[in-house]
């Protein structure tokens, strides 16, 4: 298998739809918002304003994250942008290491029925050359530290240690953050 890791643009829209979009269009499942907007504007999009709200973010000149595919097929999907447009530049529980400009990579997405076979990591390297490509002095993640331990489902989006030192990513530091009941930490990639 060969994943090619290609911009979330608006011409692809539809894919993205699969991977964020829930399977009633009147749901208000999180379209990778949560951690994107502020807590304000989370809650005030409902249903299909949601999915709205993404397709208008991939219009923008810079993708709001990748996608992985298959050959023609959409198996992944990995959100990332400047730390600085994001609720994590405010963040009391993950700390800021420096002045660095970086951007940060928060969820990492394996459609069911493609998990388990070696998608995610190809999926953040796309992730971190988009990155790179873009200008970005480094990236962040902000996973958990499961040292091995199974990761429920519902809360493996923001990946694991693990995955991101495989990435090339280094401990910068710990955070008060908690996910699926594992300490977070923040894992750095300087991209210079």
């Amino acid at each position: 298998m060969t994943i090619e890791v290609r911009p979330a643009t608006h011409a692809r829209f539809d894919d993205v739809a699969t991977m964020l979009g829930p399977k009633n269009p009147t749901s208000s499942v999180c379209w990778c918002l949560s951690h994107r907007v502020d807590a304000a504007t989370n809650r005030g999009l409902v249903g299909p304003e949601r999915g709205e709200h993404v397709r208008e973010l991939t219009r923008r000149p810079v993708a709001p994250g990748v996608l992985a595919y298959d050959g023609d097929e959409v198996v992944g999907w990995a959100a990332l942008a400047p730390r600085s447009e994001l609720p994590f530049a405010r963040s009391r529980k993950i700390p800021h290491v420096d002045d660095v400009a970086v951007w940060s990579i928060w969820c990492i997405r394996v459609r069911p029925g493609h998990r388990r076979r070696g998608i995610s990591l190809p999926l953040l390297e796309g992730a971190v050359d988009y990155a790179r490509a873009q200008g970005a002095p480094a990236v962040e993640g902000y996973p958990v530290d499961n040292r091995g331990e199974q990761v429920d489902l519902t809360m493996a989006y923001v990946g694991t240690r693990v995955l991101f030192e495989r990435a090339g990513f280094v401990k910068a530091a710990d955070t008060t953050s908690v996910s699926g009941g594992f300490p977070r930490v923040v894992m750095r990639r300087g991209l210079a």
